[in-house]
Order: structure tokens, then sequence, then C-alpha cells
């Protein structure tokens, strides 16, 4: 499964790092979040370094839908009522000010990214009301917004709220222009970070501001970022053959679709949920029946799937880590909007470190939670559910596997243990331990991914055991056999 931005787009490799040294300014994740952070402190006169885990854009950078747009959900609406007009409008001029900020890098830097000015749709099939609520909510804030009933979907709605001048572009083309001047350790994995050090397996980063932008913070305390966020999936399949769009389409609700072109193609998008609840998978061929619903001469070209990280108010986190860490900062809780959140990261973290302050902090403060003394216990409680772990053998006799069939992936208890039992095409079982080494949750099986999921904090592990999503840091432990193997 890989993105139609990755099948076309290779970004030149960077070197590992090696040794110690020291900086000004280190980010954490080359993302499009981080690698915006650095190209924007950059600008301004300062040299900041990156380090990631794999490659360039390796995450969820690779695997958005890449729309540009204000327009996030049923979100201003609710934003005024929990938040107050005033941090309501910071949050909506902030989202305006990131779509014009990627048409103004892209025009000077000469970028080909593709970028094509769309109107970004948010449409219901049944009910209207709370559309047109979020149309005057939108226009209070100096949104330009309209309620519609006419789309160019093949199928009818009650309406749609219509942002215009919004965009879409490529974002694997603007993440390999923006990022050649920026220095950038890639295969450098973060292990921890103590005050001003970063510690990898290959050396020491010593540096007066810390960025976390590796999508999901690993360090748990302080911030607690593991209690007011959770992941969730969602799947796109791109289609040839299929009606052109006038913009870019996300239904509200349950069961809700979003489109967009993307040069001759279509991405269908749909079938969401909490990381770690998909054990019946199917989701891929729900998104197909759509397709022959709405495109029946439609060509699947390529299917992919993302991870969000939500946070319990829907508003992303993004400043200062903590009050107990003024050289920390972090950008997370991206809900579905990555790309312009990504922007909003940029703008507000490189004036925190210049300036000591930005004019959209306040809606987008992560020190808005305020941890009570309790949670010390509960993450210590978290960290002994991990703790000890020793990887050694252990044999299972063939038939309390029996019942799993080739292809297909589920959690046995053997020894009073729970044991994952993955079983190839050609019947051969791959073990892994199914408690989460982040703090110990279980992990569930993901037939659509061939994936351990964690439905906790939303880490993911492929079916051997290796590392796909953080927040965890380490792999899984394996080492089982089969008793008696052949």
């Amino acid at each position: 499964m890989e993105s139609v931005w990755s099948r076309d787009t290779q970004i030149p490799s960077r070197e590992t790092l090696h040794g110690n040294i020291s900086a000004d300014i280190a980010i954490i994740g080359a993302g499009m979040a981080g690698v915006l952070i650095a190209y924007s402190l950059k600008k301004i006169g300062y040299n900041p370094i990156i380090l990631e885990a794999s490659r360039i854009g390796s995450g969820q950078t690779k695997n958005t839908t890449a729309k540009i747009t204000s327009q996030h959900n049923l979100i201003y609406h609710k934003l005024i009522a929990q938040f107050g007009k005033e941090q309501a409008r910071q949050y909506a001029e902030a989202n305006q000010r990131a779509v014009t900020e990627y048409r103004n890098i892209i025009s000077r830097e000469n970028i080909d990214c593709r970028l094509e000015t769309r109107s970004a749709f948010l449409y219901s099939k049944k009910n209207s009301e709370p559309l047109i609520e979020e149309t005057e909510a939108a226009q209070s804030l100096g949104i330009p917004a309209d309620f519609t009933t006419t789309t160019a979907l093949p199928f009818e709605v009650a309406g749609a709220v219509v942002f215009r001048d919004q965009a879409q572009f490529h974002p694997l083309k603007f993440l390999e222009a923006i990022s050649k001047p920026i220095e950038i350790y890639e295969n450098t994995r973060v292990k921890t970070v103590e005050e001003n050090k970063i510690i990898t397996d290959n050396g020491t980063i010593t540096a007066s501001h810390i960025v976390f932008a590796a999508h999901y913070p690993f360090i748990n305390v302080p911030g607690y970022y593991f209690l007011r966020m959770h992941q969730e999936r969602s799947y796109v399949i791109a289609l040839e053959k299929t009606a052109r769009l006038d913009g870019m389409y996300l239904g509200i609700g349950s069961g809700g679709l979003s489109f967009r072109d993307n040069g001759s193609s279509l991405l269908l998008g749909g079938g969401g949920h909490r990381t770690g609840e998909n054990s019946d998978g199917g989701i891929y061929n729900l998104l197909r029946q759509k397709a022959k619903e709405y495109y029946p001469d439609s060509v699947e070209t390529a299917c992919w799937s993302a991870q969000d990280c939500m946070t319990v108010d829907g508003v992303p986190y993004i400043g200062r880590y903590s009050s107990a860490t003024p050289g920390w900062y972090v950008a997370t809780g991206f809900q579905k909007w990555g790309m312009t959140s990504s922007m909003v990261s940029a703008m507000i973290i490189s004036d925190l470190i210049t300036r000591g302050k930005s004019e959209y902090e306040e809606v987008f403060s992560p020190n808005r939670f305020k941890p009570s003394a309790s949670l010390n216990v509960l993450f210590e409680e978290g960290k002994q559910a991990v703790k000890g772990q020793v990887k050694m053998y252990f044999y299972v006799p063939k038939e309390h596997i029996s019942h799993i069939e080739n292809g297909h992936g589920g959690i046995i208890d053997y020894n009073e243990k729970k044991i994952g039992v993955y079983k190839d095409d050609t019947g051969h079982p791959h073990f892994i331990e199914v408690k989460c080494p982040h703090l110990g949750c279980q992990l569930e099986w993901n037939p659509d991914e061939k994936s351990w999921d964690c439905p906790c904090h939303g880490s993911r592990f492929d079916y051997k055991g290796n590392l796909l999503d953080n927040p965890a840091q380490s792999p899984l432990l394996g080492g089982y056999k089969i008793k008696n193997e052949d």
C-alpha cells in the first residue's frame, strides 16, 4: 500500500547522525510540520537541525490527502461556544493565514508541486441545519463562507458549507523543495530528551530550543499528552475514469466521505475509526463499493491509510511543551488537518522562539490542560506494566493456533500469557508480544493493514513486531516458536 505522492517522488537521502553536536534549535521529526518550522526559522537567520527516525516525509505527510484549508469540519460553531469569540477568531485567522503562507512560499521558491486553488465543501446528505450554523459561525469570524445546495458530487445533498480560495497540492514535492537547505539527519531515532540534551543511539545533541514535531509526543511527563489525545485511522483509494470535481469535499457525520481531484484521478477517502478498533476490517472494500456505486466505470490505481492525533477539545496543541520545560515546544494533535496545522505550527513556534510570543498562542496553547499531581501515580503504574520484559523463547503447540486462517491474525492465551499470532499466506506463523511497549495496553489486530494497533494511544506495529507509528519507541518482543515444528 503506497500513496500516490510516494509513487512519483523520492526525496534524496541524508546522512545519519554520528557523534555529539550542538545547535541553537533542534527539531524532532522531518514531516511537514518539522520541516516548515525549520524552514521558517532558517529564513529568519537561524540554523536549526532536524532529527528524523526514518526518512524525510516518511510518516503521516506521505499519507495525507493534502488539502490546505481552514475548513475543519464543524469547528467554528463549537469553538465560539467553548472558547469564546476571540479565541475562535485566532483559530480562524491562523488557518486562513496558513493557506496564504503556502501560496507565498511556493511562489517565492518557484516550487512545482501542483498547487491548485479549490473551494472546500463540507456537506451532508441528510441534515442541513448544522451546516447553516457553521456557515454563520464562520462568517462571524471573518471567513468568506457560503451555504449552498449545489455541488459536483455524484449524489444529492441536503446542503453544504463552501469556503472559497482554499488549495490542494502535492505534499512531497513541496517538502522536497523546502527541505533542501536544511540540515537533516535521517535514520536517527531519538531515545529520550533530558533538559537540553537529545539522546539518540549514535550521539547526543545539545540545544537551547527543542521542538517535538514527530506526530505524537513520546515524552510522557511532563505534558501528559497520552492522557489528552487518541489516534484515528482513515483510508483512501485513488480512482481513474471518474468525473471531475470543482473542489474538495468532506461529509459530516458517520459514513461521511472525502473527495478531491489529483490530476486525472480522484482520491476517495473515509472509513475512519479509532486506532485499534478495526477487528472486523473491510474498510477498503467499503470504499470500493462506494466507488462502484458513484463511479461505475472507475478503476482503482492505489490505496493507503493515514493516522491522525485527536485532541480532547478538537484544537491542536501548538506551543510550549509544558510550564516545567521552558526550552521545549510541541506541535501535535492536528486532527485531520495536518497540512494547514503544520503551517500554523511554523508560524507560532518560530514566533515563540524568536519573539517570545505569538498572536495565536492562546487558543493553541498546550498548557490549556492542567494535570493534577495524581497523574504521576498513573504514569508510574504504566511504566510498571512494561517493566522487566525479557526476550526469550516460548513454544506454542500447533493446535493452539489451528483456528487462525492463513493471511489472518489473532490473539491466543497460552500458559497464562496473551500471544499475537499472524499466519502468512503459506501458513507460517509469526508470534509477537501483544503488550504495547509504550504503556502496556493490549494490542489489537487490524486485518485491513495486517498490523497490531494500540487502542489506547495509537502505536502500531507490523506483523513481525516492527514499529510503524509512535508514541511507542521500540518494537514488540517476539521469539515464540511452534512446538515440534518440522
